[in-house]
């Protein structure tokens, strides 16, 4: 959830840096979340407001969306964000009611127009920097421009199923092994992720989470917490646990290129309990009866669970079988 900073009244979840008036230059927003958003601006100059739209912006990314000096008495600002992201995460308050397009626009009276192409904005006072009078779009983890990149990058790829937990810019050995199998899963070269159209990528897949290899998804109003059992050396080895939302796609990192799989799942309330259907978990699984544990766990030796404290579950065969893409779906019982 995107929150607001230094209380900015009605404006939900941005970050306006307020400051001393500035020096007449061009206007820069900075999208300093971890969301790729467009803005609109309005312009307020005596009783007039003139809007603009729309300004894309990738996470970390500035862009400039005055030419020439700023000439306005008072600035606003409307975001959104794209539906691959699920509720909006910029809280659609303000103090002005002003007007906007579907498409690119520029409205010489912003306030004259039908409350259906109406959106709200907020009033922000630009701060000084470098780049002139600048707006900054912040969240809660208040990331600098490098920390936000990285933080989006770690959003898409948790919507598109990889696990790139948690979401909090750092560049650690989770998150880029989660980046580099991406990588690996669209052919794309190393360098790949610091191209300017890198988040094109990135929302493309995540729209089509299910995509190339092997990915759980989840149809149910549960969250469902997912076993995966791969043949290594001869023995299957059972890792765990997958958390797959309701709604949502997780792909897990699949070591090697196996024919066959095994997969289980169940579903689990908000306090990570398991959910039952009389004495038996609510469940989707198989007959091939393999070890798991509580927690994290991976297992290879799969002989007398209970007796070695372990728990036991039953797994269904899922022949790959070569096929580019595989998705064992969780559905309503």
């Amino acid at each position: 959830m995107i929150r607001a900073i230094h209380g900015i009244a009605g404006f939900g979840g941005l970050l306006i840096l307020l400051a001393a008036p500035h020096a007449r230059a061009e206007l820069t927003l900075c999208n300093r979340t971890s969301y790729q958003v467009e803005a609109a601006i309005g312009l307020e100059k005596r009783a007039n407001v003139e809007t603009r739209g729309w300004f894309r912006m990738d996470p970390g990314q500035c862009r400039q969306v005055v030419d020439g000096a700023l000439d306005a008495d008072m600035t606003y600002v409307h975001v959104r964000t794209p539906p691959v992201y699920g509720n909006a995460p910029v809280p659609q308050t303000g103090q002005a009611e002003l007007c906007i397009r579907k498409g690119d626009f520029t409205i010489a009276n912003g306030r004259n127009c039908p409350v259906s192409q109406q959106a709200r904005f907020s009033a922000a006072r630009p701060s000084d920097s470098p780049k002139g009078p600048t707006v900054n779009l912040a969240e809660e983890a208040d990331y600098d421009d490098a920390q936000a990149r990285f933080a989006g990058i770690q959003r898409l790829l948790v919507i598109a199923g990889y696990d790139a937990y948690p979401i909090d810019g750092v560049d650690g050995a989770k998150s880029q092994a989660a980046l580099a199998k991406f990588l690996n899963d669209r052919k794309l070269t190393a360098d790949a992720a610091g191209k300017p159209d890198f988040f094109d990528t990135l929302l493309a897949v995540a729209r089509n989470p299910e995509g190339a290899g092997f990915s759980w998804c989840n149809d149910t109003k549960y969250t469902v917490m997912a076993a995966l059992g791969i043949v290594e050396m001869g023995a299957i080895v059972t890792r765990g646990w997958y958390r797959v939302a309701s709604g949502k796609c997780v792909r897990p990192d699949l070591r090697g290129d196996p024919h066959r799989l095994y997969s289980y799942g169940e579903a689990v309330d908000g306090e990570g309990r398991t959910i039952k259907r009389g004495d038996a978990a609510l469940s989707w699984g198989g007959k091939v009866a393999l070890c798991t544990r509580d927690g994290k766990f991976e297992l290879s030796d799969h002989k007398d669970c209970a007796t070695r404290g372990l728990n036991s579950a039953g797994f269904t065969v899922v022949d790959i079988g070569g096929k580019p893409s595989m998705t064992v779906r969780f559905k309503d019982q």
